[in-house]
């Protein structure tokens, strides 16, 4: 049994601050925090200062292709941050909310671990502000919106129920919604048609809540959703429903970001939760703006491996955002490289030279990926206490092989003096100017050719493959005008590829696009690799087994 205290219980007993006095340190008044008790507040969208944003450094933090549970990301962003205010930098850190299909799920929370996390963490990983829940009633409304017009004769919009692309959600692994039928028992109860769910995270509506630039723009974009198809094939959008006004009342509240604190007290924005193998994998646009503006760095994540959220966080967001990461920072773990070298989950902890020096190849994608973008990246080696001295030098010296400095964090452990090495390094980088960011393709190219640069650029693929329903999708995303939309890969992110089992740096493969989905007013298209699915599974022992809360209020076994 380890005599570490698990995660729930060093955050119990951190000695947390009335948010007010974290507010202080970023310069935001009192009057402008709207409380959600004594340690959460939300920040208006007036605090975002364009010309701050421009001056601020952005870092962005990825990971090479994880294990099942997660190589620790939102740790090591935690810890850069309170390492770089260790320095004596002005930093916060800016990332996505938790999902609670992951927390009761197979990772658990995505709060940070050790004494590297934001809290506090038993509110931030369950319930929080409710914004995911304000997510799903948005989304939920459009649904209801679209079967009360397939049911009434009024303001019938002449839809096709085949056509409906439109899902409702909900913020919970449960496989058993993906497919169902809705509208059984009569007349009374709604025209009968296939149906199913997402699970709130995937939802266009978190998409464009993360892409919004402010409520003008969320309205828009929520107006521009494509749902359907009219019997004479004419597209249909939640604009046509008078939708949009109703949605965004319901995201009134959501739109603006969540702060927070670190164990060591510095500022930490919560704000948007998109999976990056499904969705675009990174925090709003406006939570990032405003950390920009009341910062000088920022601290961010892109979720799972480089090739899902960092990708699209540089190709998606930075375009939309006018943005340009200043460093960038990929966590690799010596039980990850372990794992892409061959060693089974009863391995992960075991020493092994050889599996290390062969799993090295997916992080040397990785790193090539970066420098694709402009970016000479730093690698921070997540520790972990079963690590060798042997295969931490081992990774240090192929980096160097690569001119890529690799650094160990001991955030977990140590907090912000274990990552003050790294964040050193990570200043060094962005105040240095030497890295010349910039996208991977042109928006203005047709869709299969962004495909094909991400497929073979990024996942080291040989070609590209189309089912007959993706050729079709294919012309109409050209007859409605989408073909100068980026694209939002849904891939596994076990895998460079589009198969779960290929590890580490697989070659002579290709990818097929099984379908497409639409998502116009989040402004990007999304082309669904192999077998990913929208709805996630929980495995067969979820972690909710082993969470419990005493007659006091007391909640143990959340990490």
């Amino acid at each position: 049994m380890s005599l570490f205290p698990s995660d729930i219980e060093i955050a119990q007993n951190a000695a947390i601050q009335h948010i007010k006095h974290i507010a202080e340190k970023i310069n935001v008044a009192e009057e402008d925090l709207h409380y959600y008790g004594k340690h959460i507040a939300k920040l208006p969208l007036h605090l975002i200062n364009e010309e701050k944003v421009k001056k601020s450094k952005l870092i962005l933090v990825t990971a090479i292709n994880p294990t099942p549970a997660g190589e620790g990301k939102t740790t090591v962003s935690v810890g850069l941050t309170d390492g770089l205010n260790v320095i004596g930098k002005k930093a916060i850190a800016v990332l996505r909310e938790p999902s609670l299909g992951p927390v009761f799920g197979i990772k658990g929370g995505a709060a940070g671990g050790g004494y590297s996390q934001v809290i506090p963490m038993e509110d931030i990983n369950l319930h929080f502000t409710g914004d995911f829940s304000a997510v799903e009633k948005a989304n939920n409304l459009l649904a209801a919106l679209l079967d009360n017009n397939l049911q009434n004769k009024q303001g019938n919009l002449n839809i096709d129920p085949r056509t409906i692309t439109w899902k409702r959600v909900m913020d919970m692994n449960d496989r058993s919604l993906r497919k169902i039928t809705i509208g059984l028992g009569g007349t009374a109860n709604g025209i009968p048609r296939e149906d199913g769910f997402n699970i709130t995270p995937a939802s266009e509506v978190m998409a464009i809540l993360c892409m919004s630039r402010d409520l003008d723009d969320l309205k828009t974009r929520l107006g521009n959703i494509l749902v359907g198809f009219t019997f004479d094939k004419k597209p249909v959008y939640a604009r046509d429903l008078k939708a949009e006004q109703a949605m965004a009342i319901l995201l009134k509240d959501a739109i603006k970001p969540n702060l927070v604190q670190t164990l060591e007290g510095n500022p930490a924005i919560l704000h948007g939760g998109p999976f990056a193998n499904i969705a675009q994998g990174t925090n709003t646009l406006i939570a990032t703006k405003m950390g920009l503006s009341l910062g000088d760095f920022v601290v961010t994540e892109a979720g799972f491996g480089a090739d899902l959220g960092a990708e699209k966080f540089m190709n998606i967001k930075c375009g939309y955002g006018n943005l340009a990461p200043d460093a960038l920072v990929i966590v690799a773990t010596i039980r990850a490289l372990r794992h892409h070298g061959g060693a089974v989950k009863e391995e992960y902890s075991i020493k092994d030279l050889e599996k290390v020096q062969a799993g090295f190849a997916n992080l040397e994608k990785h790193i090539e990926n970066a420098k694709k973008f402009g970016l000479t990246p730093i690698v921070a080696i997540n520790y972990f206490p079963g690590d060798s001295e042997e295969e931490i030098n081992l990774v240090k010296e192929q980096c160097a092989r690569m001119g890529v400095k690799a650094i160990v964090s001991k955030a977990f452990s140590q907090g912000g003096e274990g990552a003050a090495e790294l964040a050193k390094a990570v200043a060094e980088s962005a105040e240095s100017n030497t890295n010349t960011f910039h996208r991977l393709y042109d928006w203005q190219v047709p869709t299969e050719e962004k495909i094909h640069t991400l497929a073979t650029e990024i996942y080291g693929a040989d070609s590209v493959e189309y089912t007959s329903k993706a050729r079709t999708q294919l012309k109409q995303i050209k007859a409605l005008g989408y073909d100068t939309l980026p694209v939002c890969m849904a891939k596994t992110q076990k895998s460079l590829s589009d198969n779960e089992v290929l590890y580490g740096r697989p070659t002579g493969f290709s990818v097929t696009v099984r379908e497409f989905e639409f998502a116009a007013g989040a402004g990007f298209i999304i082309p669904i690799l192999g077998d990913m699915m929208r709805m996630p599974g929980l495995p067969s022992v979820p972690a909710s087994e082993h969470m419990q809360i005493d007659a006091d209020g007391k909640i143990s076994g959340l990490s």
